[in-house]
């Protein structure tokens, strides 16, 4: 394995085309719906990464926290793994709490950072690179919903999903994605997820719509996205950010909501879309977890909760229910 080595399984243009398909049965649906990939050009990633640091967006630091005391306990918990495989590795900021972890027990180690978007994948990878110059980086740009069992395979693995991007999927999805993690890996690696737990109304409210605005600007982003990658005219002022909880989901969703009735036209599809005023596109929804239902998860996955640092109590078989956790599940 060279030491730098940046794959592209997801071109710009078949993201376009995956753009288009989504978008087509988006768009036309009764209620509006698009996934949140979406977010993630380059103003997208930069903007997520300034809600990473607002008073009021508690997953990143609480995530940073739990790894920042707990990673050699993580670490020592996986079974023996000679690949970190990171899904969604966005900036990969926390991935050197991690790295430092594992090189503590071993050198020989190398890291798959896998992402939607070359750009922030190509940054990261410059950073860790000057951190890490004899570690072996082969990042891999592609949407890891897709089939896992292709990507690069250098040794045994140990696969991390942060971030609480788990959260993102519906149930069918997580089951979706689930099987495909077991399908992909062999008895003994495992997947490491960050998930967000339920916890007070208020506060995840508000972690989605923070008095800043930057939020609003992450979601209202989309639409520029959608203007570029479709060759549509939305109007982003025409446009509010809302943030919602559903209780019986146990998820956030963010929406976007016409002021007031319009039609917009998507170039690529050939088409018109109408909107009523106050009609609303869901952009994403945020899943909050209790131990339970993830476990229940795992096991139907043929994965077996093998350990859980939550920021309660970190130790690694905590039963308390903190605002955030980390999660080891090895494939059996």
């Amino acid at each position: 394995m060279t030491l730098t080595r940046i794959d592209i399984d997801l071109t710009e243009q078949q993201l376009r085309r995956t753009l288009v398909a989504d978008a087509s049965r988006g768009l036309s649906a009764s209620a509006k719906v698009l996934p949140p990939k979406y977010f993630y050009d380059q103003r997208g990633s930069e903007l997520f990464e300034r809600i990473t640091l607002l008073p009021e967006y508690y997953p990143t630091r609480t995530e940073r926290r739990i790894l920042s005391r707990c990673a050699d306990q993580i670490v020592a918990t996986a079974p023996t793994f000679t690949s970190l495989v990171e899904l969604g590795s966005g900036s990969s900021s926390k991935t050197p709490l991690l790295l430092d972890a594992i090189q503590r027990l071993s050198t020989n180690m190398s890291y798959v950072p896998v992402d939607v978007s070359l750009h922030a994948l190509a940054g990261a990878v410059g950073n860790l690179r000057e951190t890490y110059p004899l570690l072996p980086i082969h990042g891999v740009v592609r949407d890891f919903e897709q089939a896992l069992d292709t990507l690069p395979q250098h040794g045994d693995r140990l696969l991390a999903l942060l971030g609480s991007t788990i959260g993102n999927l519906d149930p069918e999805g997580r089951t979706e994605f689930l099987n495909n993690v077991a399908a992909a890996l062999a008895p003994g690696e495992s997947l490491l997820l960050g998930v967000d737990l339920v916890k007070d109304r208020r506060r995840l409210v508000e972690a989605y719509d923070d008095a800043a605005g930057t939020t609003r600007l992450f979601n209202l982003n989309m639409l520029n996205v959608l203007n570029r990658l479709l060759a549509a005219d939305f109007d982003p002022a025409c446009f509010d950010h809302v943030a919602l909880w559903d209780e019986e989901h146990s998820w956030i969703e963010m929406r976007l909501r016409a002021r007031e009735a319009m039609k917009i036209r998507l170039g690529l599809l050939e088409t018109t879309v109408a909107f009523e005023q106050g009609e609303e596109i869901r952009t994403e929804i945020s899943t909050k977890f209790r131990r339970a239902t993830l476990e229940w998860e795992f096991n139907n996955a043929g994965l077996e909760l093998a350990g859980w640092w939550d920021d309660s109590e970190s130790t690694g078989q905590s039963d308390a229910a903190g605002d955030y956790a980390v999660v080891l599940g090895v494939r059996s």
